[in-house]
């Protein structure tokens, strides 16, 4: 984004933003050339409120940004990030409030559902960004028909092409490990698909239930006593921990799948998932329909469903995983940046 120059958040003081609202900033726009509301403000006050920090989520946090800049939105934005912890979320969600801003977007359910839990009675319209399942979030009231004061986009995985991948690559595999978070939603309603899916290619599913962080070692030393492979999610939690995963995995040469590219280069073997600069741009050009005049209500939420695949061929060669030249044909080659 060009001519980008730091704000103030309205109504923060500096000890709440270092101590409580950790990883918050501001940054304006100059907008683009494009057709605009001519009762449009000048320029709108956008909260974006991140649950985790990690590269996915970040990626759809840019591609927001791009979206809206495509848009010829003119825009003050608040960007925060609750680190993964539910108190600070919330907080972060209230202070968007009170600081009056013209739209929120939540990234990540957690990040979503307080937005909207916070915003809803002062009519502050959310867009929420990377939740899996908005209906099962209570997010949307269908696939077809949005909530009054939210709407969005979608990251469900596409489970069939990723279940596909795997047997593709892993023909003698017969148990998939799964690691998720007990309490994120997201996480429950993908694992509830993987179940319902994993049969049809020959598989047996074990999960690992987690409550905390804390609880990661032991259930991945578990995890990789019991499977053939690990297919990754985009649990918030273990996302933001995979390092403890794939480490502990690569060590027994049990390949893990991730979701997205981005958990590929940081060293998943393979992935047939989305593109999350995409995804929030899908976003951004929704937030912009809002902010020229459009009610929530009558935009349904979006799912982005193109995959693509990508495979570490370092990983593969690092614990004896032959790729087969099928997926290479048609795969992007992800690998770590090379340490100089």
């Amino acid at each position: 984004m060009k001519n980008l120059k730091k704000i103030i958040a309205m109504g923060l003081t500096a000890a709440l933003c270092a101590v409580s609202l950790a990883g918050c900033g501001g940054t304006q726009n100059g907008g683009t050339d494009g057709a605009t509301d001519t009762n449009a403000k000048d320029t709108y006050k956008i909260g974006v409120l991140q649950y985790a920090d990690h590269p996915s989520l970040d990626n759809c946090r840019e591609g927001f940004k791009q979206g809206l800049d495509s848009e010829g939105i003119k825009y003050d934005i608040t960007e925060s990030s609750a680190k993964g912890d539910d108190s600070t979320n919330t907080q972060i969600a209230q202070q968007f409030v009170s600081q009056g801003m013209d739209l929120v977007c939540g990234i990540a359910t957690p990040s979503a559902q307080a937005c909207y839990n916070a915003a809803y009675e002062a009519k502050i319209p959310v867009i929420f960004n990377a939740v899996s399942d908005p209906v099962a979030a209570k997010l949307a009231e269908s696939d077809t028909q949005a909530m009054d004061g939210i709407t969005g986009v979608s990251d469900m995985l596409p489970v069939d092409e990723q279940l596909k991948l795997i047997r593709e690559m892993l023909p003698d595999a017969k148990k998939i490990g799964i690691l998720y978070t007990t309490s994120e939603a997201n996480s429950v309603s993908t694992i509830e698909t993987y179940k319902q899916k994993v049969g049809e290619y020959g598989f047996e599913l074990v999960e690992k239930g987690i409550t905390n962080a804390a609880e990661i070692p032991q259930a991945v030393d578990l995890l990789v006593s019991e499977v053939d492979c690990i297919s990754n999610m985009t649990d918030n939690t273990v996302v933001e921990n995979l390092p403890i995963l794939l480490e502990k995995a690569t060590a027994k040469n049990i390949p893990v799948f991730g979701s997205e590219e981005e958990q590929v280069g940081n060293g998943c073997i393979a992935s047939a998932g989305i593109d999350y600069i995409e995804l929030g741009k899908k976003a951004g050009v929704m937030a912009a329909r809002v902010l020229k005049g459009e009610d929530v209500k009558n935009i349904p939420f979006e799912t982005l469903t193109e995959s693509k695949i990508t495979i570490n061929t370092d990983v593969a060669e690092k614990i004896g995983v032959t790729i087969p030249q099928s997926i290479t044909d048609r795969a992007e080659v992800k690998n770590a940046p090379s340490e100089s």
